[in-house]
């Protein structure tokens, strides 16, 4: 049996991508997506922070705007650190390789290999 690691949201861009280049040249932005839940009658929402790479990277720094509704799937990422007070911390990406625009404003789907 193969090992899975796998992540599909539908939710609203929270924070704009920011585009990087790396020292090697590669792309790679940077957003975060809302997801609303209900049940019953309690609502919450749930952040995540997503990283794209490449020529996903640009179109979505081109092309998403906050607000806007999109479908993520990727692979879920932690990474570890230690602060500067010696505390350890972590924190849960989504590495996305799948990304379509959603809603009236943007149509376009877009994809990249898994790197």
């Amino acid at each position: 049996m193969a090992d899975l690691n796998r992540i599909e949201i539908i939710g609203n861009v929270g924070k704009e991508p920011e585009l990087h280049i790396t020292p090697e040249g590669k792309s790679v932005a940077n957003f975060s997506v809302a997801v609303n839940f209900k049940y019953n009658d309690t609502e919450s929402v749930e952040w995540f922070d997503i990283v794209v790479w490449n020529k996903l990277a640009e179109s979505c720094n081109s092309y998403l705007a906050k607000g806007q509704q999109v479908f993520v799937e990727g692979r879920l990422q932690t990474s570890l650190w230690t602060d500067r007070e010696n505390i350890k911390r972590s924190k849960i990406k989504i590495v996305a390789y799948k990304v379509i625009f959603l809603g009236q404003r943007h149509e376009k789907n877009v994809e990249q290999e898994n790197e």
